[in-house]
């Protein structure tokens, strides 16, 4: 992740989504509605990003743009809310941000997609949502 995104406020991981979303859509018809289903879509915009061949340096806004789009899914379907991370935990998951859901525990979305892009499709989003402990509430259908 670019130092600039390392700044970056819990508080603007929403718009940050949005921007993203309006950005990648603008061309394409892609579904990111903010559901669990788009979470395979997620998926799929990682994995070209990795058969472009180019170095995690490169795609980095790319990432932090799906990083926050992948929270802001657990915050719209699963009742976590955005928050910006203590130092210990700034250091445990190299982030500045991540999600708190409704039982108190504390996930990383952007380095999960960190982790797609670097290891493939055994670090899948829509897997992520699926095994996440903590939800309070059942996502959309997928």
């Amino acid at each position: 992740m670019d130092e600039a995104a390392r700044q970056v406020p819990a508080a603007e991981m929403r718009g940050r989504a949005a921007a993203f979303v309006a950005r990648v859509t603008v061309r394409n018809r892609l579904p990111l509605d903010y559901t669990v289903a788009s979470l395979r879509v997620a998926d799929f915009l990682v994995d070209g990003l990795r058969k472009g061949g180019t170095g995690r340096a490169r795609p980095a806004d790319a990432l932090f743009g799906l990083g926050a789009y992948v929270g802001e899914v657990l915050v719209r379907q699963a009742g976590a809310v955005w928050v910006d991370l203590d130092e210990a935990q700034r250091a445990y998951f190299e982030q500045p941000v991540g999600v708190r859901m409704p039982d108190g525990r504390v996930w990383n979305p952007l380095g999960r997609v960190a982790n797609r892009f670097e290891f493939g499709p055994e670090d899948s989003l829509l897997t992520f949502y699926l095994q996440l402990h903590g939800r309070g509430r059942a996502g959309a259908a997928l």
